[in-house]
This record gives C-alpha cells, sequence and structure tokens, in this order.
C-alpha cells in the first residue's frame, strides 16, 4: 500500500515527501502501519510515548538522502490496531518483538536504531534482546526510573500520576507530568519543517487520541523497567547513550548518566533538549548521520 504524503522544503511550503513505500506489517495480535524513506543505510525510528510516527517525519526528510528510513506506529496506537485486548501482557517485550519485526521484514534484517524517551527503552531493550538485528544503538534519555538512586521516589510519582489521569483525566495529568519532567518551551518543529495543516491536525488529532493509552499502557511499566547492565557489557560498543544540550538539568536526560557510569560509555549530546529530533530536526539529522555514518 502506498500512500502520498507531505512535509515542508527548505522554502517553506509545502511540498510532496520522500516517502517511498508505506504499509502494515502483520505481527502477532497486531497491525502496524509503517513508511520508508530514502536510501542508503537502514534507521529505525521507535516512536516516543505519543505512540506516533509522524513526529519523526521532519528528521526522517533530513536523513533520507543519506539512510533508508523507516518509522511506524506502535501497536495500540494511531494507526496500528490490535486485533484483541492485550491486558495483562508484557508491553515493553511486545514493543521490543514488533521493533525486530518492522527490522526483519521492512528494513531488511539489520538497522541502525534511535529511539526517544519511552522509544529509547524499547531500544536499549532491543539491542539487548536482539543484538543480531542492531547496527547501532542511540537511546535518547530515556526515563529510567528505575537505575537511580532515588528510584523509588520516582517511581512512587509515575504511580501517583496514573492516580491523576484516573481521577482528573488525561489532559490534567499531562500538565503534571510536562512541569515534573522540566518540559520547557517549544515542542514543535520550525517553521520550514512544519507539516502541511492538514496532515499536522490529523496527527495532532492522533496524539491526543493516544494520551490515554500511555497512561494505561506505559507511565508505570516503562520507568520500572530495570535494563539488564551486564548483558549490554558486551555490546558497550554499539550504544550511543543520547542526552540533549539544554536538558542536562532535566529528569530524563539523568539515567544515561547513572548508565554511562555504570557501562563506561560517554553520553553523546544532541542539538535541543529532551525532543530535540523534533524541535531541531535538521541539525539533528547531521549530528545523527555522522555518528552512524563510517
Amino acid at each position: 500500500m502506498n500512500e502520498p504524503r507531505f512535509a515542508t522544503g527548505s522554502g517553506g511550503g509545502p511540498r510532496p515527501s520522500t516517502v517511498d513505500k508505506s504499509g502494515r506489517l502483520r505481527v502477532p495480535g497486531a497491525s502496524l502501519y509503517y513508511e520508508v524513506r530514502g536510501t542508503g543505510p537502514a534507521l529505525l525510528l521507535i516512536p516516543t510515548g505519543n505512540g506516533d510516527g509522524g513526529p519523526y517525519t521532519p528528521l526522517a526528510e533530513a536523513l533520507a538522502d543519506r539512510h533508508t528510513v523507516v518509522t511506524y506506529d506502535k501497536r495500540a496506537y494511531s494507526r496500528s490496531p490490535l486485533d484483541a485486548p492485550d491486558e495483562g501482557a508484557d508491553r515493553v517485550r511486545a514493543d521490543v518483538e514488533d521493533a525486530r519485526a518492522v527490522i526483519e521484514q521492512v528494513a531488511g534484517g539489520r538497522a541502525d536504531v534511535l529511539g526517544g524517551s519511552s522509544g529509547a527503552i524499547v531500544a536499549l531493550e532491543l539491542l539487548t534482546r536482539h543484538p543480531d538485528r542492531v547496527g547501532t544503538a542511540v537511546v535518547h534519555e530515556p526515563p529510567l526510573a528505575s537505575v537511580l538512586p532515588d528510584a523509588p521516589q520516582w517511581l512512587e510519582f509515575y504511580a501517583g500520576l496514573y492516580r491523576t489521569y484516573q481521577d482528573s483525566g488525561p489532559s490534567v495529568a499531562m500538565g503534571v507530568f510536562r512541569e515534573r519532567m522540566g518540559m520547557r518551551g517549544t515542542t514543535k518543529p520550525p517553521d520550514d519543517a512544519q507539516l502541511p495543516p492538514d496532515e499536522l491536525a490529523a496527527m495532532l488529532a492522533r496524539i491526543r487520541a493516544n494520551h490515554t493509552l500511555w497512561f494505561e499502557r506505559e507511565v508505570r511499566a516503562y520507568p520500572a523497567l530495570i535494563p539488564d547492565i551486564e548483558a549490554l557489557r558486551p555490546l558497550a560498543g554499539r550504544l550511543v547513550l543520547g542526552g540533549g544540550d539544554t536538558s542536562r538539568d532535566d529528569f530524563p536526560y539523568q539515567p544515561n548518566r547513572v548508565l554511562s557510569a555504570r557501562l563506561g560509555i560517554p553520553i553523546t549530546h544532541f542539538p535541543g533538549g529532551h525532543v530535540g529530533f523534533v524541535t531541531h530536526p535538521a541539525e539533528f539529522a547531521d549530528a545523527l548521520s555522522a555518528l552512524l555514518t563510517p
């Protein structure tokens, strides 16, 4: 299945996107929507907690002249419906296996990987469990509260956030979350990388609908995941711990400080903050491509 997509060019106006292919990949229990852009070494972009591949579009566009970039929506989110309810499932593991399936069946069997925020947790676990499918894994600010010295307090914060969501709804809880995470300022791409209005409206509608899914599926389990440090040690040469230039004092940056110390590898800084891949797509693309290209 091929669907026309659009992004913006350097002149600021909409232009046809470089999407070469889009479709659906059948995986156990779900159907994953994906898009492929460009040519070159394969690069998989794992969605953040909003579950939607759309926010990666400007970054994917900026990389398409150097990489074959695959984006997708996570299971249950946006355009990737479940076949049946999956209550009680290990959702981190399911997301890892979905990413593996996308690499095997869409990206040619092996790919470099970038994951941001919750997607960084998936990327880290993907490298741990399926190192044969991953070239380099760029793990950008994973919110792994479990590794921090004050882990119990942070895990209680997430539990309380879930209770706020239950009592007051997702909008109120999202406000509490953004304030506590230190997520200040814009989370939008620059004007010359904005999606056309109709596509932007559709993506934002999907993301708003996904908020409830994030609270129900991820907000407590993902930060509590304990990474397998011993399994990661021999893979450290293929692991990049990414951090934002402007987010070094914020919570999402801190877990990588711990991983850096425990694994003996540095933090690699990228333009922008926690979502620099959205707010600084061109600069982030250059930094990422330089890192991945021999």
